[in-house]
């Protein structure tokens, strides 16, 4: 982490294009320059906006993702709109020449998640949140995470709760094998409610221009392999707080049939695949990889197929986690909204070849938890049988 409390020097860089230098809003406790010669958006976060209102969908027939505040078919256009000025956008992770080998970057936060951290009080899981966001996005190309970036904003700095919240971040880059570098600490008066916060991050890896997992090898017959989750991960929580107030349960009350509470089960980290992808991509056969996030499996599995591809998941594979099925009986939310705003239990889906998917099943054995959750068939979109 690099702080400093000294007032910002003038700006050196304002008549170059390519370097851009934030001006200190307020207090600026760290500082960072970016030099970016061409930028390329790799994908669009999608966050919910406003309140929590206890209502069912307008048409009457369960919750879904849009009455939240969150319109994937908007997010979906949004990118093909950023595509004609940035030709190349739509992978998990932006990839930019090096020598012989590709740089990776990806940047997320963690959205309304936090606002269940308020309301909790457990900022001790958030920052491997943030982390996991963007490095399980580049690890998808077969990049090495080399180092993480943080932003945290807040309206007045709260020196013990931010200390939590880093030292979670300090975790999740243990996790996935990188280095926290730096980043930025502003304390912005009046921009945030009091005793709230927002973060942000910044993840850059390396992969060697003949080992970038693309896709473009993936056949009809090829089989899914999916790493399972720790619950909703970091995604969905619009819609889940809305199904939280129609349900008139309150996050201290348990998760029904279970020994633990809603609040507990809604803040389990994001699982950190990093160790665990770059593993089973050194066994081989690894053509493509989609890290299950906002759109589920119905729109992030058909990124990495070329075209003419899709697949079909094999509903009963695995086991779907007791927080989504509450989620869909008290939001009485349909299957094809679930599928496209959760992950269900499948954080990570490997497309693999035949043969190095029966190994990856044997080796699953005691050493870590993977399913054949479906197949690669020559028809387009994701089905389920």
């Amino acid at each position: 982490m690099i702080a400093s409390m000294k007032a910002a020097p003038a700006n050196p860089f304002a008549a170059s294009p390519t370097l851009s230098f934030n001006k200190p809003d307020d207090t600026k406790l760290r500082r960072v320059i970016c030099f970016s010669p061409a930028p390329l958006f790799s994908k669009l976060s999608l966050r919910g906006k406003g309140g929590v209102l206890a209502q069912m969908s307008k048409d009457g027939v369960g919750l879904t993702y849009k009455d939240a505040g969150v319109d994937i078919d908007a997010g979906s256009e949004l990118v093909r709109r950023i595509a004609k000025m940035a030709p190349g956008i739509g992978g998990f992770g932006g990839l930019f020449p090096l020598g012989d080998s590709f740089l990776v970057a990806g940047t997320d936060g963690v959205g309304t998640k936090l606002k269940l951290a308020f309301e909790t009080g457990i900022h001790d899981t958030i920052g491997i949140d943030l982390v996991a966001m963007s490095v399980n996005d580049i690890v998808t190309s077969g990049a090495k995470p080399l180092f993480f970036l943080d932003y945290f904003a807040t309206s007045r700095l709260d020196v013990d709760l931010a200390e939590k919240v880093i030292k979670d971040i300090v975790d999740g880059c243990q996790q996935s094998d990188c280095a926290l570098l730096g980043g930025e600490t502003a304390e912005m008066p009046d921009f945030y409610a009091e005793g709230e916060y927002d973060l942000s991050g910044f993840a850059v890896g390396i992969v060697k221009n003949d080992s970038v997992i693309d896709g473009k090898n993936i056949v009809a017959g090829d089989v899914l392999i999916g790493l399972p989750s720790s619950g909703v991960h970091s995604n969905g929580f619009s819609l889940v707080r809305r199904v939280l107030a129609h349900s008139g349960l309150s996050l201290k009350d348990q998760l029904p049939g279970e020994a633990i509470t809603l609040g507990e089960t809604m803040m389990a980290p994001t699982v950190i695949y990093v160790k665990q992808v770059l593993d089973l991509i050194s066994k081989g056969g690894v053509k493509g990889i989609a890290h299950i996030t906002g759109g589920g499996f119905t729109d992030n599995i058909p990124r990495v197929f070329p075209k003419g591809l899709g697949a079909v998941i094999y509903k009963d594979s695995w086991n779907i986690p007791a927080v989504f099925k509450w989620i869909q009986e008290a939001g009485n939310v349909e299957d094809a909204e679930m599928r496209r705003t959760f992950n269900m239990g499948i954080g990570m889906v490997l497309v693999v070849s035949a043969e190095a998917s029966d190994k990856i099943l044997k080796d699953a054995n005691g050493a870590y938890k993977a399913y054949r959750i479906g197949e690669v068939v020559s028809s387009e979109g994701v089905s389920y049988s």
